[in-house]
């Protein structure tokens, strides 16, 4: 007899927040490795990425089975389309948390503590583990006032990253010196934003299944 498609429903979840964790395990271990200058750590987020990228496999393949055996309706559809797109939206960030470890094996030496102050790469990143992890916590219960609290707080990610070039040049004209290791920081910077991108992509996602509305190009229903 086959298995009632609430529990393939469940399976599928259970599978998309193991991922979840993984995925946000990459991006904690890739701040500390900054704030370390940890470059052992930093080929281990390297090394970890292969899993991320099974399970985005293993997650496609799953909601291809649903799709293709269970003809889902609704909500159950819904859910599937939903984790389909968090899928990709995980893995983005397991490639963006991949690119930092990859800066931080290439720079030369630890970044000062006034670089990573001044530039605020680690309250960006602390920023982008917050909203990931209540993101993780929305998608699990189904919160979408959660959710929607997320699209203000990647704000503030975009607004560090538009002030990323001033800031550059600014920090540059004082401390020439630090050229190559502001350039591996500034560079992160756009990647933090990217994470910050994503997550509201899934927040997105979650308020669609949930409530069956598109926020994609419709500021009004935020």
């Amino acid at each position: 007899m086959a298995a009632p498609i609430e529990s393939e429903i469940q399976h599928l979840k259970e599978e998309v927040i193991n991922m979840w964790t993984l995925v946000r395990k990459q991006l904690q271990k890739a701040k500390n490795a900054i704030v370390n200058f940890d470059q052992d750590l930093a080929r281990e987020v390297i090394v970890k990425e292969k899993r991320v990228n099974s399970y985005e496999l293993k997650i496609d393949r799953d909601c291809e089975d649903i799709f293709a055996l269970r003809t889902p309706v609704a909500v159950d559809l819904r859910f599937v389309l939903a984790v389909l797109k968090i899928n990709y939206n995980l893995e983005r960030i397991g490639d963006i948390a991949e690119g930092i470890a990859k800066y931080l094996i290439n720079a030369g030496k630890p970044f000062s503590q006034n670089l990573l102050k001044q530039s605020k790469v680690l309250d960006m990143l602390d920023v982008s583990l917050s909203i990931l992890d209540d993101a993780l916590s929305a998608f699990e219960n189904e919160n979408t006032i959660l959710a929607r609290s997320i699209f203000q707080r990647d704000e503030y990610l975009d607004e560090i990253n538009i002030n990323s070039t001033k800031f550059a040049k600014e920090y540059l004209q004082e401390h020439p010196e630090e050229i190559d290791e502001l350039l591996y920081i500034y560079s992160t910077i756009r990647k933090i934003e990217r994470v910050g991108d994503q997550t509201k992509n899934i927040a997105e996602e979650i308020i669609f299944y949930v409530e069956a509305k598109v926020l994609k190009h419709n500021n009004d229903l935020i």
